[in-house]
């Protein structure tokens, strides 16, 4: 692995995570939409550090020191992992060549992430099924994981000039 390929996965990553939050933000500033809470995720991360993987209601955890930064560094780490998958799965042409089907497939298909780990870890349930309204959340997060999905390939279209 290059450096030049470190930094352009770092890249790709970072931009489709941006755009993920731009969406977020558009839904919370005009439609009154909430948006993840990071600080939560990063006190599961931080307690996930400490070998407990499930809560209840991540809310009534311990809280942890850095826990909001933290929860932003996980969200933009995930995000540069991810892209690093989709860069491996569709080979080294598509860096130079992106397309929108694969992009917008894999974004989608993340979703499986938080449906599956996230949130039950949170306390959640699978696919948020512990939620008080479980179908309005799972809309919400393959809504953000499209919007991660065309942010692939809108970065790697910038990345490719």
């Amino acid at each position: 692995m290059t450096l030049e390929y470190l930094c352009y996965t770092l890249a790709l990553g970072v931009g489709a995570t941006l755009i993920m939050d731009l969406w977020a933000w558009v839904l919370r500033r005009f439609f009154h939409i909430p948006s993840l809470n990071y600080a939560m995720v990063g006190r599961w991360g931080g307690h996930l550090l400490r070998g407990r993987f499930h809560h209840d209601n991540i809310a009534q955890a311990e809280p942890i020191s850095g826990e909001a930064p933290l929860g932003w560094l996980l969200h933009y780490g995930i995000g540069v992992v991810f892209a690093a998958i989709l860069l491996a799965l569709c080979g080294p042409e598509w860096r130079h060549t992106p397309t929108l089907p694969p992009a917008q497939a894999f974004g989608l298909a993340s979703v499986a992430a938080p449906f599956l780990i996230l949130q039950p870890g949170l306390g959640a349930g699978i696919a948020a099924s512990k939620t008080s309204q479980p179908n309005a959340a799972r809309l919400r997060s393959l809504a953000a994981h499209g919007a991660f999905g065309l942010g692939l390939y809108v970065s790697a279209l910038l990345l490719a000039r």
